[in-house]
């Protein structure tokens, strides 16, 4: 009974947290520069700053995007704004924007 209790409570808990993150605002934007856009694989490629909202490092790395259509405008060698997230195991970008 104590671990049904404790199991409903952390549920309760856990949905009240992840509203509150919705309501406070957007993702964290990065700066960054692309290196690479792949057409064919809808990839990007950005040499970046930190990641604070991933735990990482600056470095370069390749990209998911959320919606294929964000690589309209967008060209090698560009400075960026994006925000970045895990999408199903995947880093994707979710959000950018020319600097």
């Amino acid at each position: 009974m104590k671990t049904l209790l404790a199991l409903a409570v952390a549920l309760v808990t856990a949905g009240a947290a992840l509203a509150e993150t919705a309501h406070n605002g957007a993702m964290p934007m990065s700066q960054g520069t692309i290196t690479k856009i792949d057409l064919k694989w809808k990839k990007i490629t950005i040499d970046h700053g930190p990641l604070e909202n991933l735990d990482m490092p600056a470095m370069k790395m390749v990209f998911d995007l959320s919606d294929p259509t964000m690589l309209e405008g967008l060209a090698e060698g560009q400075s960026v704004d994006f925000a970045a997230d895990r999408v199903n195991g995947k880093l994707t970008v979710t959000e950018i924007q020319i600097r």
